[in-house]
């Protein structure tokens, strides 16, 4: 491989994996923002824009929509709850990857008025309507 390569390579490797770190970092030691005494982990979301709204698609594996708190403040949707462990009395945990506990996420909105119009759970993830107005 020529030098030129495995610089990129080198280089390319070492932002990824401080990405990742970064990711994880956000994602399970973050400071609450709705309940500033208790740590959060974040969950991944996509966001979807049309002319008339914004899709906005929370992985919340395990939550039920009425655990979750929505709230349209200025310039931020902020979303909140907890996921629980599943009741396994007899249960070893032999691998855990998805987080639980109180689970967060202030997402910084574009310039506008909206309104919160749809929600619904589809194969695990929250679904958010947000009407533009």
């Amino acid at each position: 491989m020529p030098l030129h390569n495995l610089e990129t390579w080198m280089w390319t490797e070492a932002c990824d994996i401080l990405d990742r770190a970064d990711r994880l970092h956000r994602q399970f030691f973050r400071p609450s923002v709705m309940n500033a005494k208790k740590p959060t982990w974040e969950p991944p979301i996509d966001v979807y824009e049309t002319n008339s709204e914004f899709k906005i698609m929370i992985a919340l594996p395990g939550v039920a929509l009425e655990q979750v708190s929505i709230i349209l403040e200025d310039d931020y949707l902020l979303i909140g709850g907890q996921r629980h462990l599943p009741n396994s009395a007899q249960a070893h945990i032999r691998r855990m990857e998805i987080p639980y506990g109180r689970f967060e996420r202030r997402i910084e909105l574009p310039i506008g008025r909206f309104e919160i119009g749809a929600r619904e759970f589809v194969n695990g993830c929250l679904i958010i309507s947000l009407q533009k107005i």
